[in-house]
């Protein structure tokens, strides 16, 4: 018999061992305050990549000329924010840490490194991310394939700075972390510690529960997972598409993503959908309460230690009780901020095209690369009637075919949802996508064990909140 802990993942065990999972007589002798029923069995994971597929096989790729594209997403475009080419951002009901949340959970499904002009091969590409929603980025291999990001004198946690206030950094500043991008601004440096310390909590308390050693590692990792993925569902979802789409979706399933064999990942969702959040970044930032504002880029940009020194106050991301509201996020409304539209060589690496260091340029080119449906065809396709030409306030010479996936969705969500969420096409994708891929995993706490409820403590029992994180480990 091989403790699950011995791999370093519930999900991988070494050749010719048997898994073991927590039984009810174990439950019985250790009733840990945090213990989540394991699933009953191994679950394959891709071992080179999952695969990336198609919401809508039957429609037809948007085709529209590069230069036009391009004329979209370049400073002084229709996309640009800076306040001299369309007005000052508008601030949101929602808090401002919120698409960066989005963002902390795009990285946890997606990792696609093909070139921008690569993506019409469906079959072709792979995605380095399992399609789960289950922390990858934080626990990547487990404590024995990749130790360097656990404590040596207690594996079971993971490692952070030594004042735990940042992540554990190699020699030249390089962060000791699963994925690299969830060191590329501060705000999601920030996200990986607060779900880092999470697990730490959980480890100490079933320790002091009494769950032996060889366990703790993995009751730990499945217990930060189901609360994670709680506040996934709960908490950030219905905030994104609205509360009505989310509890018919976790009532009935989704209705377009269905996936018959192994589960994957929509390129109508991580091309176009899924990057909404470009759209709700601010021009500025404020770190602590009553400092100075500075923009994402390059001024909070991570890659390293943080370029500005303060500390990161997190209730002014999100709102908790017993604090100030938080900073907004602006609404959707089609447009990026300056420090988007102009990205630094940090981020995009040389490139040959100066359009290339503009987020919006990119975010269309991959979405015209990848032979996505207008958004037109897709609302059509859904049973919703299409946005107008005046609403979408493209040159109808130049788009005549229809408007690129991705802007369509945050021009929806301007004019269908007022800029506070996203609208009917852009909500069905997203919020099908989310809730399908945790359904099409076996260990997932709505599949594993659909009664559970969050034992964390919380400002309102029996739930859990990304309030009620930082709460408990700020």
């Amino acid at each position: 018999m091989t403790d699950i802990a011995a791999t370093g993942r519930p999900d991988i065990v070494r050749p010719g061992a048997e898994l073991r999972t927590v039984s009810a007589q174990n439950l019985r002798a250790h009733p840990a305050r945090d213990h989540c029923l394991a699933p009953s069995r191994a679950v394959d994971r891709p071992a080179f990549g999952a695969r990336y597929g198609r919401l809508f096989p039957d429609l037809p790729g948007l085709v529209v000329e590069p230069d036009a594209l391009f004329s979209l997403g370049v400073e002084g475009g229709v996309c640009d924010a800076s306040p001299t080419v369309g007005g000052p951002q508008v601030d949101a009901e929602g808090a401002a840490g919120w698409p960066m949340f989005g963002q902390f959970v795009a990285h946890d499904l997606t990792a696609d490194r093909s070139p921008l002009t690569m993506h019409a091969d469906v079959e072709g590409l792979r995605n380095a991310r399992s399609p789960s929603i289950d922390l990858e980025p934080l626990y990547s291999s487990g404590p024995v394939a990749q130790p360097y990001l656990y404590q040596r004198e207690d594996p079971a946690k993971l490692l952070l700075s030594p004042d735990g206030r940042d992540l554990a950094r190699n020699s030249e500043g390089t962060a000791l972390i699963g994925d690299p991008r969830n060191d590329v601004h501060v705000f999601m440096t920030q996200l990986h510690v607060l779900f880092a310390k999470l697990h730490n909590l959980l480890v100490a308390r079933l320790r002091e529960d009494g769950v032996r050693e060889s366990e703790l590692f993995d009751a730990a990792r499945r217990a930060a997972t189901w609360h994670y993925q709680w506040i996934v569902l709960r908490d950030f979802l219905p905030r994104l598409v609205g509360p009505d789409l989310v509890a018919a979706l976790l009532s009935d399933g989704p209705r377009y993503f269905q996936p018959k064999d192994e589960p994957f990942v929509p390129l109508e969702f991580a091309d176009a959908a899924y990057r909404y959040g470009h759209g709700q970044i601010r021009q500025s930032y404020q770190l602590s309460r009553g400092g100075p504002e500075y923009p994402l880029f390059p001024d909070l940009m991570g890659l390293g230690p943080c370029r500005v020194d303060s500390d990161v106050d997190l209730t002014l991301s999100f709102d908790v009780p017993g604090h100030e509201p938080a900073q907004r996020a602006p609404r959707i409304d089609g447009r990026l901020p300056a420090s988007l539209i102009a990205l630094p060589e940090a981020i995009t690496g040389a490139v040959e095209v100066r359009a290339h260091r503009s987020l919006a340029v990119r975010d269309l080119e991959r979405g015209g690369a990848a032979g996505l449906p207008s958004g037109e065809a897709v609302a059509e396709a859904i049973g919703v009637d299409p946005l107008s030409p005046d609403e979408t306030g493209l040159d109808p010479a130049a788009f005549s075919a229809g408007t690129p996936l991705w802007l369509y969705i945050l021009k929806e969500a301007q004019h269908r949802a007022g800029g506070e969420r996203l609208g009917p096409v852009g909500g069905r994708i997203v919020g099908e996508v989310l809730v399908g891929l945790i359904n099409a995993d076996a260990t997932a706490q709505r599949v594993v064990d659909p009664d559970w409820r969050p034992t964390l403590p919380s400002a309102q029992p029996g739930t859990f909140t990304m309030a009620d994180v930082i709460a408990l480990t700020g």
